[in-house]
């Protein structure tokens, strides 16, 4: 019997500009400079086209002795990010997520982050989706923090 698919959505605005936004979020290796404590290791698995980020990439994110493996899998600079876990086995399965970086009237960008899996263990949907949620929620908002920084924001 297979497992019901969650999904969640967190919205962030940045005064930071899509484009360096985007460089953070596409670029796997430097994950652990603003993604901490959560991210303490962050490297390339694979380049992808464009390298280093681009479609066929895989970053390695997370904290010996667990490095999750995600592959990007949709690339549109500095506009939208989609990518899915590859590994290792996790609580979850078919694990895809996506960034969309859409420039706003006050000259910020509005940050779409949206995920979707299916549960691996039936009923623990709900208790992933708010691990994994919150998990985003942290990371949106140290990106939104970290891109303001580099740009005086």
């Amino acid at each position: 019997m297979s497992g019901r698919k969650f999904s969640f959505e967190v919205t962030r605005t940045s005064s930071a500009p899509a484009a360096t936004l985007f460089r953070l979020v596409a670029d796997g290796a430097s994950w652990s400079r603003w993604a901490k404590p959560i991210v303490v290791q962050s490297s390339w698995a694979r380049q992808g086209d464009p390298a280093p980020g681009g479609v066929g990439a895989i970053r390695k994110v997370g904290m010996w002795p667990v490095l999750v493996q995600e592959e990007t899998v949709e690339y549109e600079q500095d506009r939208r990010h989609a990518y899915k876990m590859v590994g290792p086995a996790t609580p979850v399965k078919d694990y895809s997520a996506e960034v969309v970086f859409t420039p706003n009237a006050a000259g910020g960008t509005d940050i779409r982050w949206t995920g979707s899996f299916v549960e691996r263990v039936r009923g623990t949907g709900p208790l992933m989706r708010g691990v994994m949620g919150g998990a985003v929620r942290f990371f949106a908002d140290r990106l939104v923090r970290a891109a303001e920084r580099e740009t005086g924001g």
